[in-house]
């Protein structure tokens, strides 16, 4: 069955008329992120943005949300006035699904702990006509790629690996839910127009080199922030050598470099992914408009005159890589790990090793997997680490059973966890990572930052492609390089690993008894949603007040963020993902990451009401209680990392006024705009070491808030000196509409009502 099918017929039907249309004004030639950017225009008038300045209205074709991000948006959905969702729209239980002992045993167990969560996510979903992906269905992105991405379109999903669905030429980005609601709820959705980034690729992959190489090699070269307001759009022949599911990893991935999101032009291995996945009414209709799903061959011939950063990577060159540990930009070639690892101190025994993830969890990547568990099996080797297989979705999982991966990886000692995202994102029970020990593991998945996968601060995480997990999970050494070393088989001998052999798509087509997609009622009208009001894991939502327009006097000083601040350290996953539609219960986990830079650690900052230091939420409860403002100082990069919306919502409902940093992660800037929140950065960035443990602080012309006049701020400090420092910010028109209002949702309740 191909969703949206009526939806695609009418987006390529007009996609000729707009873009001869776009082109006559321009008149220049475009690149496929601005072809699919001009054709969802909210407004269709005007098309003369300046990138990386002027914000943007856009009309996404559809919304995806898992089920941690999908409760608070859809509470939020509840309180806008409308009756059903304006577009598309579809929630997926991946989220919630602890990893632990088996895929069949730990999801009968979330289907019982969550069952009040899923429950409400389900009945909601019926109610405003969402469809419904039950626990067990697979991965958000995973599920979009199989079912709903396609060639040309634009969607939003609150995830920041959204972007996934790139790898079918669409343009994807996460986003957190209050951008949802926007959508949702029939409203233009915003975004500064992206900078362009080019990536030409050259030359073809070989022997162990894979698509997660490509992003892996690019994230060194990029960093955490150097794709931070661009797209990125890859091209050039050896784009079109990558399989659907590999450009899609490469997508995916891109969020760890910043990007707005990623894209590959439509090709044959698109077209091939479509029709193997049940779309080849699509694929037809993809080709009868080919020639306006890839950039204009004046772009491809002369790329520098179009992106505003063009690199070149040559595939035949490129050498398998692994990054980390703690951050996914440290790149590091296979044949220098050895070296690194020591020269770093890195423990090079490996203790698990983990296949899988929303990354890389495709039908290609788990044959790739089998493919180097086989080759030990028949050479006589065991695994000397630990493996667990995640599949991105029950078709991927139903298929690489049917078709014997599953016994291949078993073998070696796999075990296969259910198809959800598990230790990609906290959700490993992992069995003596409580004890805080130095170790390493290596997997496939997108971002290794400190505690993520198993709550170890001490855990050295790499990210790898799954073939290169398996081969390093076989040997157990960090520093073994599968292309020129060797291993000793059980009978002694001296083997080596050849390179995998990967099944692009399975040769005997996909196959599910269930994918677990639940549609909605045809109405909602008489649908109870499901919110118990003494519920410990489910709030209803209250509005946010409004700004009074005057100037903010008095606001304490609740942390001093040192270094990394990332969406993890302000609102954690792991445990909390429960406490995800309880805004009240999980803002007792705000900024308790976060590292004080006044003593160095974590969860401890002055309460200056008492002078006694406590835990960030028991101090700024406090501070609310007595009716004070708080502000909370940051670093560069704050909130990068996951898109999630609780970062910002926790600080609005516990009183955090304002968030003054170096620099920004794009979504969580946005996040904070939305929910009424001040986010405003250092003109000058030494102003950051002006700040001290007892400050309070004067919004002293916040009254004449536009978008040209920056902030004052006076920092009061405890011996009454006085300093006035400038404060820069983004916010427009619109979003200055929205903190008066005291959030986006707000205004549009007032808009629908």
């Amino acid at each position: 069955m191909a969703f949206d099918l009526d939806l695609i017929k009418e987006s390529y039907s007009k996609l000729d008329f707009k873009l001869t249309e776009i082109k006559n004004i321009l008149n220049r030639p475009l690149t496929l992120a601005e072809k699919i950017l001009f054709s969802h225009l909210y407004d269709k008038k005007a098309v003369s943005y300046t990138r990386g300045v002027d914000y943007v209205n856009f009309s996404p074709d559809r919304v995806a949300m898992q089920d941690a991000t999908a409760q608070m948006a859809l509470l939020q959905f509840m309180n806008s006035g409308r009756s059903t969702a304006a577009v598309p729209t579809t929630v997926h239980c991946d989220h919630l699904i602890q990893a632990y002992k088996s895929g069949s045993q730990d999801l009968q167990e979330a289907k019982i702990t969550n069952k009040e969560v899923y429950d409400f996510l389900e009945s909601v979903s019926n109610k405003y006509g969402i469809g419904f992906w039950e626990p067990g269905g697979g991965i958000i992105h995973q599920v979009v790629l199989e079912n709903y991405a396609f060639p040309g379109g634009m969607m939003i999903g609150t995830d920041s690996h959204t972007p996934n669905a790139g790898g079918l030429g669409m343009i994807a980005i996460g986003v957190g839910g209050a951008d949802a609601v926007d959508v949702m709820s029939g409203m233009p959705w915003e975004l500064k127009m992206p900078k362009l980034i080019g990536v030409k690729l050259t030359g073809k992959l070989n022997g162990w080199a894979s698509p997660k190489d490509i992003i892996l090699k690019l994230a060194g070269m990029l960093t955490v922030k150097g794709g931070t307001g661009s797209i990125v759009e890859y091209f050039g022949d050896g784009a079109q050598s990558i399989s659907a599911t590999g450009k899609a990893t490469i997508c995916n991935m891109g969020a760890e470099i910043g990007a707005t999101t990623s894209l590959f032009a439509y090709d044959e291995s698109i077209e091939r992914y479509l029709k193997v996945t049940g779309r080849t009414e699509i694929a037809d209709l993809a080709n009868n408009v080919k020639q306006h799903l890839t950039p204009d061959n004046e772009v491809v011939e002369n790329p520098e005159k179009y992106f505003d950063q063009l690199i070149e990577i040559n595939l035949s060159e490129l050498e398998p890589h692994i990054n980390g540990p703690f951050t996914p930009d440290k790149a590091t070639p296979i044949s220098q790990m050895k070296i690194e690892a020591s020269k770093n101190n890195w423990p090079l025994k490996i203790e698990v090793g983990l296949i899988g993830s929303c990354t890389n969890s495709s039908y290609e990547d788990i044959s790739k997997a089998a493919s180097v568990a086989q080759q030990a099996i028949d050479k006589g080797l065991k695994a000397k680490s630990n493996i667990t297989v995640t599949p991105g979705s029950e078709q991927v999982r139903y298929t690489i059973e049917r078709d014997g991966f599953i016994d291949i990886l078993n073998k070696i000692g796999a075990n296969v966890f259910a198809n959800a995202c598990g230790p990609c994102i906290g959700q490993w029970k992992r069995e003596g990572a409580e004890k805080a020990e130095k170790n390493t593991i290596v997997h496939s998945f997108n971002r290794n930052f400190s505690k993520r996968a198993d709550g170890n601060p001490n855990t050295h995480a790499f990210v790898t492609s799954p073939e290169i997990v398996t081969a390093l999970a076989i040997a157990g050494d960090l520093g073994f390089n599968p292309i020129t070393d060797e291993l000793v088989n059980e009978n002694g001998e001296k083997v080596k690993l050849n390179p995998p052999v990967g099944i692009e798509l399975p040769l005997k087509g996909f196959d599910v008894k269930d994918k677990g997609y639940r549609a909605p009622a045809e109405s909602g009208e008489e649908i109870d949603v499901k919110v118990a009001p003494d519920s410990e894991r489910l709030q209803l939502l209250k509005a946010f007040k409004a700004w009074d327009e005057k100037n903010i006097y008095g606001a304490k000083l609740l942390i001093k963020a040192l270094g990394k601040c990332t969406t993890d350290h302000i609102s954690m996953a792991g445990p909390w993902l429960k406490f995800r539609g309880h805004l009240d219960n999980i803002s007792n986990n705000m900024l308790i990451g976060a590292i004080n830079a006044f003593n160095e650690k974590t969860n401890s900052v002055k309460n200056q009401l008492t002078g006694v230091c406590a835990s960030v939420p028991d101090v700024q409860r406090a501070y609310k209680a007595a009716n004070i403002s708080s502000v909370v100082i940051g670093d560069h990069n704050y909130g990068e990392g996951s898109s999630r919306e609780h970062a910002a919502m926790e600080p609005r409902h516990l009183g955090v006024i304002a968030v003054i940093v170096k620099s920004f992660a794009r979504i969580h800037e946005t996040n904070l705009k939305k929910q009424g929140m001040l986010g405003l950065t250092f003109v000058n960035e030494s102003d950051y070491d002006l700040i001290k443990e007892d400050d309070t602080f004067n919004f002293i012309n916040l009254k004449d808030f536009t978008p040209d006049n920056k902030i004052e701020l006076e920092i009061v400090h405890s011996d009454g000196e006085k300093e006035i420092i400038n404060l820069a910010h983004t916010y427009n028109d619109q979003q200055i509409n929205w903190y008066k209002a005291g959030s986006a949702l707000n205004l549009i309740k007032s808009q629908n009502i």
